[in-house]
């Protein structure tokens, strides 16, 4: 309600609207394996070229929420522990992008993860006239994850993380500040995280594939610093094809 909302958020929220005129629309997909650091990118992705991030299963729980006529489909679907339909997800981000804040484009986040449901997306984009102009492949070599996610120890009282490469305890195995004893999560090891990964290359690979095909996919070296990533992808959103 437009009533409560304060001056100072409208005047940003119109400053925003106005500085957004002029950039070229952009729809991006966001690939990449888990802890590959696309979650920390996004933001600034969404912010510079006035895009909406659209995570699919965000949306589909809003759907939910909301009570939509698909929003019900999916629950009857989830509620019997059954997938939700590669159509169903299609038409919530059909949905989802016919809002203002998506007027410039979106940046969608997991998903398509299969060929089928990339060649859906795009039948979706080209009825309403749009279509993807870039896909970001986040590339970070498997052992690399595998090394950044072991490593991690928590304390789980404060939630302080250490990891044994990157940033060691003082002493191994004990909090620096309480010298309690840290622990690893339970998904943190070797052989979840392997096997996470090789479902993610055999799903994706033919998504990426797919893009590849149509010249609009960007591969990151992903295994670098936060800035080195941003500049990347800066380079690769400016040469659109």
């Amino acid at each position: 309600h437009l009533a409560d909302v304060s001056t100072e958020q409208l005047m940003e929220e119109l400053r925003r609207r106005v500085e957004c005129i002029d950039k070229p629309e952009k729809r991006v997909i966001l690939v990449g394996p888990p802890g590959c650091g696309k979650g920390s990118q996004s933001p600034a992705i969404k912010q510079e070229h006035c895009l909406c991030h659209l995570a699919t299963g965000d949306m589909l729980r809003a759907a939910v929420k909301a009570g939509t006529e698909l929003g019900k489909t999916a629950k009857k679907a989830m509620d019997s522990g059954g997938l939700v339909s590669d159509d169903l997800v299609v038409g919530i981000i059909e949905d989802a992008v016919k809002a203002p804040e998506c007027s410039k484009g979106f940046i969608l986040d997991g998903f398509p993860r299969t060929l089928p449901q990339a060649e859906k997306l795009d039948a979706m984009l080209k009825k309403a006239g749009h279509k993807i102009d870039a896909v970001l492949d986040f590339e970070v070599p498997d052992e690399v994850l595998v090394d950044r996610v072991t490593g991690r120890w928590i304390h789980p009282a404060s939630g302080r993380s250490y990891h044994t490469k990157n940033k060691p305890p003082k002493v191994p195995g004990k909090d620096d500040i309480t010298g309690e004893a840290l622990m690893q999560r339970k998904d943190d090891n070797a052989d979840t995280l392997k096997s996470r990964l090789a479902a993610f290359h055999a799903q994706t690979a033919p998504v990426i594939d797919y893009y590849s095909k149509q010249g609009k996919v960007a591969k990151l070296d992903a295994n670098k610093s936060f800035g080195d990533v941003a500049s990347q992808i800066a380079a690769a959103l400016k040469t659109d094809k």
